[in-house]
């Protein structure tokens, strides 16, 4: 939803997501320019001295799905008697009905969820249990605004509209880095910080590592390098501090060879997707080992209110196979590798949509959701879900209900694989959460 947000393109959205895209969210980075003005009083302050040790903790990576992607979709339960019927043109049949055909029939993950055809490259992540999934999952406020529940779930506390800092950013900010000395520990792909990132110390949007230059005619750089590093050399004040992290991170990605970097046998970027090109920077600067931390990159176009399209040629069909083609590539990058990255990716979204379909064969807002999480230390293989049900008793206002809280899955990651247990309640202040045996520790 930010300006610079991956997206297909799909023009079957409501009017606030529309809204919401062309005014490219300046306020995130608005936020992320008063991150450190605004951070709360019960934000603790810490101290920098562990010594850099890639190998400490995971780096994490969020793909967050802007529109309210369709968890009964992604990941169908084919077994649930009431889907079949609440979804007659767009659900997608068992896997044993052999009278539907092939591309409409789930594939089989534990007899009773399924994933889209079009999700099938992420099958053997799955099968080689690094993959999870969970479902009824998402934020238990129940806005089914675009704009509140993305803030919500970026923020991380529903009852607070004075807070500007994000999750992930206050979880960078209540622990060590891994290099001390590194003048990028959080990239946004993207031309602003997500709100998520908000409040991380050492966080900057970098649209296209690839080409990071001052502006201006490239002739002149050196010089023009050289007068701003002259001019603000030895100075505390803020605005100096950030021009010479800046620079500092310029030349830290100017030394990493994103153009000719080659992944990992087996790892297949489509360079027509944008997408898996951010993935495929994001697997670059991890395996540099520069310092990074933390990875956030938007993918948009899941607000599917007219003909959702989940079958092949259908517009949702096209983002599904995007989405996991380009995390099938990342997985096989740096998980299957001779030399595997210790990395934790996250795959969210705002809400997802109503159980039944609407008379345009598309979905509207919901509430519960489907997530996935990715690593060589998740505890995969599964779908975890405290299923609700799909009959209208069982419903949530026609939703599915959450009866896993979005944070709770979130927490487990900070304290198990970011090395950061004693950080939870800054990470999601006024939140107990409750660890579901998601990730192992260490």
């Amino acid at each position: 939803m930010r300006s610079s947000m991956i997206s297909p393109g799909h023009a079957a959205c409501c009017g606030e997501y529309a809204r919401m895209s062309r005014r490219g969210f300046l306020r995130t980075s608005g936020a992320a320019a008063a991150a450190l003005a605004s951070a709360p009083a019960w934000l603790p302050r810490v101290s920098f001295a562990r010594a850099y040790d890639p190998r400490a903790r995971d780096v994490i990576l969020q793909i967050f799905l802007h529109g309210g992607a369709d968890g009964l979709t992604l990941v169908p339960p084919f077994a649930d008697q009431t889907y079949p019927l609440i979804r007659p043109t767009i659900g997608f049949a068992h896997p044993d009905d052999t009278t539907r055909p092939a591309e409409e029939r789930a594939v089989n993950l534990d007899g009773f969820f399924g994933l889209a055809r079009a999700m099938q490259a992420l099958a053997p992540a799955y099968q080689n249990g690094h993959l999870l999934f969970l479902h009824a999952a998402g934020s238990t406020d129940p806005s089914r605004s675009h704009f509140d529940a993305q803030r919500i779930m970026e923020v991380g506390r529903p009852d607070d509209p004075l807070l500007f800092t994000g999750w992930l950013g206050r979880h960078l900010a209540t622990v060590d880095p891994l290099d001390p000395g590194a003048p990028l520990r959080a990239m946004a792909i993207s031309d602003a910080i997500q709100l998520t990132l908000a409040g991380g110390p050492r966080t900057l949007p970098i649209n296209d590592a690839s080409k990071q230059t001052l502006d201006g005619d490239p002739t002149t750089e050196p010089q023009r390098r050289s007068a701003l590093q002259s001019a603000y050399a030895g100075r505390l004040d803020p605005l100096s501090v950030s021009a010479i992290a800046t620079l500092q991170t310029l030349d830290t990605l100017g030394r990493i060879d994103f153009a000719g970097y080659t992944p990992a046998p087996g790892a297949v970027y489509n360079p027509d997707s944008g997408l898996h090109q951010a993935l495929r920077v994001a697997a670059a600067l991890i395996k540099a080992q520069v310092g990074v931390e933390a990875v956030a990159m938007d993918y948009g176009g899941w607000d599917t209110h007219t003909m959702q399209g989940p079958f092949a040629g259908g517009d949702m069909f096209g983002s599904m196979q995007e989405l996991s083609t380009a995390i099938a590539a990342f997985y096989a990058d740096m998980v299957l590798s001779a030399q595997p990255q210790r990395i934790v990716l996250v795959v969210m979204s705002e809400f997802g949509r109503r159980a039944e379909e609407n008379g345009d064969r598309g979905t509207d807002h919901g509430h519960g959701n489907a997530m996935l999480v990715l690593g060589h230390q998740v505890i995969g293989g599964r779908v975890l879900a405290a299923w609700p049900g799909l009959r209208d008793e069982q419903l949530d206002d026609g939703d599915v209900q959450v009866t896993t809280d979005y944070r709770d899955v979130l927490a487990e990651i900070i304290a198990r694989r970011l090395g950061n247990p004693g950080g939870l309640d800054a990470v999601f202040p006024a939140h107990t959460p409750v660890f579901h045996n998601i990730v192992r520790t260490g």
